[in-house]
């Protein structure tokens, strides 16, 4: 068992390191400067994502609507995570619309929408990430392994890949995750570096 917690602790570093290649600074900044413009605009943030992603939305936008490191104003983030709304469309529509009609309900030119998937090939994210551009808005994609079919369809896309599994993919999301909320923060806020 120790030699498989130790492979384990070993993968879950590795993951954490692909936070600081140079493609993964450059999201992170990236994706921080478009956050911050979003919402210097008057504009929102959409996220979306399945099982574990979806929690990851769940808490990247509740991190904004709430706070993180300090006490400041609310900024306004949604995740597409509705039960009612999510098994309404899924009933009527079918799964792989869940999260276009969200994108379409809520979605304004200006606005982010996030997609979060360790795959890239989700009908329902490929699906509202075509909404989130027909409808203006500034895309960002969290994707794993190969990118999938999503690859190459954001206006920014960070891939972690060398891992089989979800788990180390969305541990290093995660880390991601939370420097972007920090660095948002610090730069409307004018909060110093910790």
């Amino acid at each position: 068992m120790r030699d498989s917690i130790l492979q384990s602790v070993d993968d879950a570093i590795r993951a954490a390191l692909a936070l600081k290649t140079a493609h993964g600074i450059a999201f992170i900044e990236r994706a921080a400067e478009q956050i911050v413009h979003c919402f210097q605009n008057g504009h929102k943030i959409l996220l979306a994502g399945n099982g574990g992603s979806l929690c990851d939305a769940i808490h990247f936008a509740e991190e904004f609507t709430g706070q993180f490191r300090n006490k400041r104003p609310a900024l306004p983030a949604l995740a597409l995570a509705d039960p009612g709304h999510m098994s309404c469309v899924a009933n009527d529509m079918g799964f792989e619309s869940v999260f276009a009609r969200g994108v379409e309900a809520f979605g304004q030119p200006g606005d982010i929408f996030i997609a979060l998937t360790t795959s890239g090939n989700s009908p329902n994210l490929l699906a509202a990430i075509q909404q989130a551009k027909e409808q203006g808005l500034y895309t960002i994609a969290f994707l794993g392994k190969t990118g999938g079919k999503m690859k190459g369809l954001s206006d920014l896309e960070w891939i972690v890949s060398g891992f089989a599994y979800s788990d180390r993919i969305q541990e290093a999301h995660m880390a991601a995750i939370h420097i972007i909320i920090e660095m948002v923060e610090q730069s409307l806020f004018s909060y110093a570096a910790r």
